[in-house]
């Protein structure tokens, strides 16, 4: 399973790459990473279909993940990729916008890996 992380903090990649070491190294899951929205479209644009996941934050400078989460789902090639978004904000408003749009899924920050590795096992069993 390739998985998208669109995140604006630095620090996502490293926190990613070792709470999910073991399906790395077993090759049953693989990231790519992007720091804004403008990037998760260049990746997709050149690499779409390998995405299988795409995590992606709501509030970054620039382009929202919400609003990426709108040209992803207005442009994206069949089948489209499984979205869920991350936010610090686990406000109603943003939840619902979020699902308007189309969201598969909605996480709030701090991320629980416990139950997102639950989440992505349901998808593809590890």
């Amino acid at each position: 399973m390739k998985i998208l992380v669109v995140d604006d903090e630095t620090d996502i990649q490293p926190l990613f790459e070792q709470r999910f070491r073991r399906e790395i190294r077993s090759g049953t899951m693989s990231f790519a990473f992007a720091n804004s929205g403008e990037s998760a479209l260049a990746y997709l644009a050149q690499k779409g279909t390998e995405a299988v996941l795409i995590l992606s934050d709501i509030n970054m400078p620039g382009m929202s993940g919400l609003e990426l989460l709108r040209r992803i789902r207005g442009g994206h090639a069949v089948p489209p990729p499984i979205v869920m978004m991350i936010t610090a904000y686990g406000d109603q408003q943003n939840y619902d916008q979020a699902i308007r749009d189309g969201a598969d899924d909605f996480l709030t920050k701090p991320i629980d890996f416990a139950e997102l590795k639950n989440k992505l096992s349901q998808l593809n069993p590890l």
